[in-house]
This record gives C-alpha cells, sequence and structure tokens, in this order.
C-alpha cells in the first residue's frame, strides 16, 4: 500500500507541474470543447439532475458547462467539502451564490440537502486528475469523491472532466478506488 501511496503521490505531481504549463486562453478553449461533448451526450441531454463541481486553479474548467446546464433546464448539485472529507451537495444558484470555501474551493451557498443527494443525480460529473483505460481514476488524494461515488447506484453515468494528455494506459489504484464509466477531455468523450 505503500508502493501504491508513493507512486499516487509522484503522478499526482507530474501532472499537476503540466496543468501549471497551460494558459488561462488554452482552459477556456477546452472548457468549450468539453462542455460542447457533454451536452452532445446521450446522458446529459436526458438528465433532469446532475451533480458537478466548480473548478479552481488549473483544473479544467465547469463554469460554462454549469451555467450551460442550469440552461438547459437540469438541475445542478455541487460540493461543500465537511470537515471529514465527505462531500454534502446544495442546488447551484448561479455563479453568483457560490461563495469561497476551505482549500480555495467555491462553493453554493443554499440549503445543504446531505450527503446521500448524490445517489438522486442521473449523471455524476467528478473532479480528477488523471484515468485510465479501465475507468480508475486518480484523484487529489483526499478520498472525497470516492465517498461520493461509493453513494451512486450502479448504472449511474460517472464522468471526470480532464486533459487529453491525462487519460493514460494505467493508474495506481488502491481497493477503495472507485472507477468511472467515463472521461471527458477537449478531444473525446472515452467510455470504459
Amino acid at each position: 500500500m505503500i508502493h501504491i501511496e508513493s507512486a499516487k503521490l509522484a503522478l499526482r505531481d507530474q501532472l499537476v507541474t503540466a496543468r501549471g504549463r497551460l494558459g488561462v486562453a488554452e482552459i477556456a478553449a477546452r472548457a468549450q470543447a468539453t462542455t460542447a461533448l457533454l451536452l452532445a451526450s446521450p446522458e446529459v441531454r436526458q438528465a433532469a439532475t446532475v451533480a458537478a463541481y466548480v473548478s479552481v486553479g488549473r483544473e479544467p474548467g465547469t463554469g460554462l458547462l454549469l451555467d450551460a446546464l442550469a440552461d438547459a433546464g437540469k438541475r445542478v448539485l455541487l460540493p461543500v467539502l465537511l470537515g471529514d472529507n465527505d462531500l454534502d451537495w446544495s442546488t447551484y444558484e448561479g455563479s453568483a451564490a457560490l461563495a469561497g470555501a476551505r482549500r480555495g474551493l467555491l462553493e453554493p451557498t443554499g440549503e445543504l440537502l446531505g450527503v446521500d443527494a448524490i445517489a438522486g443525480a442521473d449523471v455524476v460529473l467528478v473532479p480528477g486528475l488523471a484515468v485510465d483505460r479501465t475507468g480508475l481514476r486518480l484523484g487529489r488524494g483526499g478520498g472525497s469523491y470516492d465517498r461520493a461515488l461509493a453513494r451512486v447506484p450502479l448504472g449511474t453515468f460517472t464522468c471526470v472532466i480532464l486533459n487529453e494528455s491525462e487519460v493514460l494506459d494505467q493508474v495506481p489504484a488502491a481497493p477503495h478506488d472507485r472507477p468511472v464509466a467515463a472521461a471527458v477531455t477537449e478531444q473525446h468523450l472515452h467510455r470504459f
């Protein structure tokens, strides 16, 4: 297990460094592309409720996506990080209803719906640093999304938003790591 954790740490450092080299204009262009791919997917088109997140820093952008989902009449759930690193959920009410939170996150300020609210989403969009060809996702290391994904019913469309270079042949994984069904990048919607 120590070997897996050190391999994850090394890969995280490499991926975060690569993201740091991306310019704001490139991140914005990629966000437009991932938004278009997701909105065109049958899973998102048919969804009534989409769990998503607010991107921060050099993460693939989600601001355009959140507004597009809301404009399409989707109920959008966003996470609120709890003290134990678990995720509660609240409804997205526009960017003006987001506030700064711990770890540099932006979170919704509305009513909390409980940690199990994610189970009612038709589509779950999650952050990550990489994914492999079997759907194993490498996150930031806090375990928040592995816990949240454990509450998502089997068969729900789960998708990580990444850069194309972050879709890898293999990522180090531990038994608690939860796979996703797909990854969307600026180039493709990969299904696993």
